[in-house]
């Protein structure tokens, strides 16, 4: 058994294909009409074939409820890993992207947060 698609929820579909492409640099794998929403699936450009990011419209109640209630707490909604936690940070804060946390050293690792403007705070860990 392995992990093909996790799911983020977002609110607003195309803002989130936007920072999640254009800062982040994902791949847009998929991008299909699913009645009022659509089915956006991401990948990483480095691993195209693998675990892809669902951008999940957080138009039910529940879920909706869950991704203010994580945020508002300071938890982030998912972790994605990266080789150099310094220069990626760099990266996106020059590209204008907001950390609610720096770099910061946790044991064997390194975490910072960043806020994807579309409802969630995503961690970065350098393992």
């Amino acid at each position: 058994m392995e992990v093909i698609v996790t799911s983020l929820f977002v609110d607003d579909q195309d803002k989130a294909l936007a920072f999640y492409t254009d800062m982040l640099g994902f791949v847009k794998k998929h991008d299909e009409p699913v009645g009022e929403y659509r089915w956006i699936a991401l990948v990483s450009p480095d691993n195209q074939e693998g675990t892809e990011l669902l951008l999940e419209p957080n138009n039910h109640p529940a879920s909706r409820e869950y991704q203010e209630k994580i945020y508002s707490e300071g938890i982030p909604a998912t972790m994605f890993g990266v080789a150099d936690i310094h220069g990626e940070f760099e990266r996106l804060k020059e590209k204008g992207v907001r950390f609610s946390m720096e770099p910061t050293p946790a044991g064997e690792m390194t975490l910072a947060v960043l806020d994807d403007t579309c409802g969630n705070l995503i961690q970065l860990i350098e393992q």
